[in-house]
C-alpha cells in the first residue's frame, strides 16, 4: 500500500453514520485503521489517527455533525431558544416582554409546531392579562388576540402574536376624537388619531422597549370615507385600532376577525364578548353611508357610528 493511495478526507466524511453502529462494527473500524498505520508511514498516521479521533469524539458525545439543535424538537429558528424554554416552563401571564417577544417569533417561524404556541393559545382563550408601564406612571394591560394573524409589512410572513389593549391607561380624563372636525374622509389612514399612535402624543406614552419590539403591519381598511363605501387600502402600522370585521367578523371589508372574537363566538348580533368592561371604544372602520362618523363599540358590545369629534376609549392593537 503507498501513502499517496489513502484518501485522508473519505475516513469518516459524515460522522453520524457511526451513532447507529455495533460494538462488533466499531471493532472492525479499529482494526482496519490499525492496519493503514502500519503500513502507511508516520506522516499520514499522524493524520489519520486524528480523524479517527474526531470520529470517536463525535460516537461518544452522541451528536450529528452540527446537524442537531441543542434542546430536544430543535432549535429555534427567529427566536432564542432558551427564553422560548423559560416561557414555556411558566404561568403565561408571568412572561416578561422579553419572554412574549420569543414566543411570538418562535410561532411566526414554525406555527402549531412551536413548543409554545398551544402555550400561547391557552392564554390568549384564557384571556390572560399582561402590563407594561406606560412613560406618564400608569400602567396598560393586554392581551393576546391574534395567532399569526398579521402580514408583516416586509413581506417576510406572519407576525406571531397580536396583542390588545384592555384598559383606558391611554385615554387620558374623557377618551380621544378620531379627528378635530366633523370628517371621516380619507378614513384611518388619514385619521389624526392614526397619526398621534404612530409618532404623536399617544405614541410618546409607550415605552421605549414595547416601540422598539412591535413589528410594522400591513392593515386593510376602507379609507375612502366621505359618504360611500370603498375599496380596501393597505397601511402600515406598528399601533392599530382593531377594525369592525376584526372584531365581529364579515361585517364590512376591514380585514378578517381575530382569533380571539372567533373563539368567543363574537358577531354582530351576538356582541357580548365584544365588551371591554363597560367602556365605549373606537374602532378605526368608517361608517360607509355617513361622511363624518366612524364605528365604535358600545358598552355591552354592541356598535354603532359615533361622530369623528367624539371623545371615546382607544384601545390599540400591535404585533411582536
Amino acid at each position: 500500500m503507498h501513502a499517496a493511495a489513502i484518501n485522508l478526507r473519505g475516513v469518516a466524511p459524515e460522522t453520524t453514520r457511526f451513532r447507529g453502529q455495533s460494538i462488533i462494527e466499531y471493532v472492525l473500524i479499529i482494526a482496519v485503521i490499525g492496519l493503514v498505520i502500519v503500513f502507511a508511514g508516520p506522516g499520514v498516521a499522524g493524520a489519520i489517527r486524528n480523524q479517527f479521533n474526531l470520529v470517536g469524539n463525535t460516537v461518544n458525545s452522541g451528536t450529528t455533525g452540527g446537524t442537531e439543535g441543542g434542546a430536544s424538537g430543535g432549535g429555534s429558528t427567529g427566536a432564542d431558544s432558551a427564553t422560548v424554554q423559560a416561557a414555556i416552563a411558566k404561568d403565561a401571564k408571568d412572561w416578561t416582554l422579553d419572554e412574549q417577544e420569543a414566543v411570538a417569533e418562535d410561532v411566526a417561524a414554525k406555527g402549531e409546531a412551536s413548543p409554545a404556541c398551544a402555550k400561547a393559545k391557552a392564554a390568549m382563550d384564557a384571556g390572560t392579562k399582561f402590563s407594561v408601564k406606560l412613560t406618564n406612571g400608569k400602567t396598560l394591560e393586554y392581551r393576546i388576540i391574534g395567532i399569526d394573524h398579521d402580514d408583516l409589512a416586509d413581506g417576510s410572513g406572519k407576525a406571531g402574536l397580536t396583542f390588545e389593549a384592555t384598559n383606558d391607561a391611554l385615554d387620558g380624563p374623557i377618551g380621544h376624537p378620531m379627528n378635530a372636525t366633523d370628517t371621516n374622509a380619507g378614513g384611518w389612514e388619514k385619521s389624526e388619531l392614526r397619526g398621534r399612535f404612530n409618532s404623536g402624543d399617544l405614541w410618546s406614552l409607550l415605552p421605549s422597549e414595547l416601540q422598539s419590539k412591535a413589528k410594522a403591519v400591513t392593515k386593510m381598511t376602507d379609507n375612502k370615507g366621505g359618504g360611500s363605501a370603498g375599496a380596501p387600502s393597505a397601511t402600515t402600522d406598528k399601533f392599530f385600532l382593531l377594525s369592525m370585521t376584526e372584531v365581529y367578523g364579515d361585517l364590512q371589508s376591514d380585514g378578517t376577525q381575530y382569533e380571539y372574537f372567533k373563539s368567543k363566538g363574537v358577531t354582530k348580533s351576538n356582541y357580548s364578548g365584544a365588551s371591554l368592561s363597560g367602556y365605549y371604544y373606537w374602532t378605526r372602520s368608517v361608517s360607509p353611508s355617513s361622511s363624518g362618523n366612524f364605528r365604535c363599540v358600545y358598552n355591552y358590545g354592541d356598535w354603532a357610528g359615533n361622530s369623528a369629534t367624539t371623545a371615546r376609549g382607544v384601545f390599540p392593537a400591535w404585533c411582536l
